[in-house]
């Protein structure tokens, strides 16, 4: 099933039966029945308002139409949507619906946000085969919820995105990044949290432990970086060595590079960025990548290992990104009565149970 246009869309909606896996590049794994709806035939920038930093485009939009298109007028998606093909090992083509779905957000978020920051508008069809946009109709049965956070994150369980319109932000003049060479995680996160303290505009804060290296991205006009360059090298002196270096990691630090390639499942933590140190140590993990500060930790793990057991209660949660999501559900479970929240939401916008039923656990 993929349809060309809303319209066709909706009316495959209103005529399934049985749940489907809903697809828009495949770069993500998600599991689910055979069935499959596949929405990237939904595709195209339908509006693109340099001016006023707004663009609107079906959900079957690859993003790299969208990227191009915004760097010619020297414009970003400011969130820094990750690319998991690498990690995931799969093909296809990431698209717009799948990044606002997933929430998909990259280091820059700890200093512009989240993708549902910059959503402005979302249009979707729920399991009735309704349109609903959140500028027009809007269902009876959801009055008063705000759709376009809601539709954010929720990996297409409570419908299938359509159209989303999102602000664009101007892509920097220029960008460094310091490293301060650190002996462990808990003086990372240290040197870190003071760089996102400091008044310096921070937009990366990563650790690599297998380097040893804590890594600060800062972005602007020229002049800025390098008044603020010299300022953080002065900061993080107490922590470690520092450099500044001419290269670009932070595509790999949002892809998760150092984890291509290698065999085991994959774990995304939020926690406290205080907390991370201590968790990280509980994981005993193959490999480790701290990213926001260390409020994120990407885990990689023997095949089947039951990293939640592993780690205990903590204040936050562990998602299972890849690896056999039959054995582990990929979410964390949630207390009973945000489960049972949950369960409200998805029986409002799809009562017959349709859509990505794979990702419920």
């Amino acid at each position: 099933m993929r349809p060309q246009t809303e319209a066709e869309l909706a009316q495959i909606v209103a005529g399934l039966t049985a749940p489907v896996r809903i697809r828009g590049g495949g770069t993500r794994g998600v599991p689910g029945p055979e069935a499959e709806l596949d929405i990237s035939g939904l595709s195209g920038i339908t509006l693109y308002e340099p001016g006023a930093l707004t663009l609107v485009a079906k959900a079957g939009t690859p993003v790299a139409e969208i990227e191009a298109a915004l760097a010619a007028e020297g414009q970003r998606l400011a969130f820094e949507p990750m690319d998991h093909r690498g990690l995931m090992g799969t093909e296809g083509t990431p698209t717009i619906g799948g990044v606002v779905a997933g929430n998909i957000s990259g280091p820059r978020r700890i200093q512009t946000g989240a993708a549902r920051d910059f959503l402005l508008g979302v249009r979707y069809v729920d399991g009735l085969g309704q349109v609903i946009s959140n500028g027009g109709r809007v269902m009876k049965n959801v009055t008063g919820y705000d759709l376009v956070k809601l539709m954010a994150g929720s990996w297409g369980t409570l419908g299938v995105l359509s159209e989303v319109s999102l602000k664009v932000l101007p892509k920097a003049e220029t960008q460094t990044t310091l490293t301060i060479s650190v002996p462990d995680a808990a003086t990372a996160v240290r040197a870190l949290s003071a760089g996102l303290g400091s008044p310096y505009e921070v937009t990366g804060a990563a650790y690599d432990p297998a380097s040893g290296q804590a890594l600060v991205r800062i972005e602007g006009f020229e002049a800025s970086v390098a008044y603020r360059a010299e300022a953080l090298i002065r900061l993080f002196a107490p922590f470690g060595t520092v450099a500044q270096v001419e290269d670009d990691p932070w595509p790999g630090i949002r892809d998760v590079a150092p984890f291509h390639g290698r065999e085991g499942d994959v774990w995304r933590i939020s926690v406290k960025p205080g907390d991370a140190p201590e968790l990280a140590a509980r994981c005993k993990a193959e490999a480790l990548l701290f990213d926001w500060g260390g409020g994120l930790i990407w885990a990689l793990m023997p095949t089947g290992t039951d990293l939640r057991a592993r780690l205990g209660e903590f204040a936050g949660h562990a998602t299972l990104i890849r690896g056999d999501r039959t054995q582990h559900a990929m979410f964390q479970p949630e207390p009973a009565p945000l489960a049972a929240l949950s369960r409200g939401l998805r029986q409002r916008f799809d009562p017959k149970g349709l859509f990505n039923p794979g990702l419920m656990g």
